[in-house]
């Protein structure tokens, strides 16, 4: 019996120590609620080595150093090299200049171009920027030859005559001018004619293939051709300065006579001038007249007249001018 009661106090007191670790359970280990404490710390910490970059960890796939590269090599970031790279074209007003080429530079990037007419040769520089044509189609110029007919875009870079532009034109087009013979050497065939349209000379040669005609379109030949008549003339133009007539018009020759008959536009009776409307041709013709020969008091400015005048070689001098009804 006295062993029996120091047994059941013990099997007592062992239950009751269980029951209270099940009630309060034991505590974490002080070294783990510091290393979570410290943790959370670290996270919050500016200085935290949570970095990867500071960290011996491999980077991660947004930081891939082939695309940071083709960063800094982007046009907009770099935009090159202003020593090397070709420079914008030039600006103002392109003035067309056409001739024959000269000489060719490939090294130097250069042309020599003779002027239609005659004048100064004028040395054109062209690069990359320069658009070469040959019979329209582009090209480069390893086909630009010598004696090739060229017409330049030229705008001026600094000192130098600069290209836009370059056509070569070997498939030659029948070209037209309209006006008064300035010279003509028979033994030649140079011809110069005073252009009305542009107003300028334009020079060419008539041969034997030339075809003439007279003012009411009967043949005719190369002797009704004389200084001051009025010519219609259809030419090709040649490789050098001149080009060949293919067909001329005899419109005028000096001491022909022609009749007017249209409407008046304009009237000047101190210095002796009327202009008619031509109707037949839809043309106006300034014709000179006397002013002490007193005109018709019918006869303004809007009334309907027919002027038979004479060609003088410089203008028209009437004979007779009476107002239609």
């Amino acid at each position: 019996m006295k062993r029996f009661v120091p047994q059941a106090l013990l099997i007592i007191l062992l239950s009751c120590l269980r029951l209270a670790a099940a009630q309060n359970p034991a505590e974490k280990p002080a070294g783990a609620a510091g290393a979570g404490k410290n943790s959370k710390d670290a996270a919050r910490s500016p200085n935290s080595n949570a970095n990867p970059s500071n960290s011996g960890a491999p980077a991660s796939g947004n930081e891939n150093p082939s695309v940071a590269s083709s960063d800094v090599l982007d046009r907009q970031s770099n935009p090159g090299d202003p020593l090397l790279d070709v420079p914008p074209p030039p600006k103002g007003k392109a003035t067309l200049v056409g001739g024959l080429v000269g000489k060719i530079d490939p090294i130097r990037n250069r042309i020599t171009v003779e002027p239609f007419g005659g004048g100064d040769k004028m040395k054109v520089f062209f690069d990359e920027r320069t658009h070469i044509y040959r019979d329209g189609t582009e090209t480069t110029q390893a086909n630009i030859h010598k004696g090739d007919r060229v017409y330049v875009d030229t705008l001026l870079d600094g000192p130098r005559v600069f290209a836009k532009n370059i056509r070569v034109v070997t498939q030659l087009l029948p070209a037209d001018a309209s006006g008064q013979i300035m010279a003509y050497d028979r033994r030649s065939g140079a011809m110069t004619v005073h252009d009305q349209l542009s107003a300028g000379p334009v020079s060419f040669t008539v041969g034997p293939q030339t075809v003439v005609t007279k003012e009411d379109h009967s043949s005719g030949s190369v002797a009704d051709l004389r200084e001051g008549a009025l010519i219609s003339v259809k030419f090709l133009p040649g490789t050098r300065h001149h080009g060949t007539a293919q067909q001329i018009a005899v419109l005028a020759t000096p001491g022909t006579t022609f009749t007017f008959a249209g409407k008046v536009t304009h009237l000047d009776l101190r210095t002796g001038v009327i202009a008619v409307d031509n109707m037949s041709d839809h043309q106006t013709y300034d014709i000179s007249f006397d002013p002490k020969n007193k005109l018709q008091d019918d006869i303004t400015i809007g009334s309907q007249v027919q002027v038979t005048a004479t060609f003088t070689g410089k203008g028209y001098r009437a004979q007779t001018i009476a107002a239609n009804p």
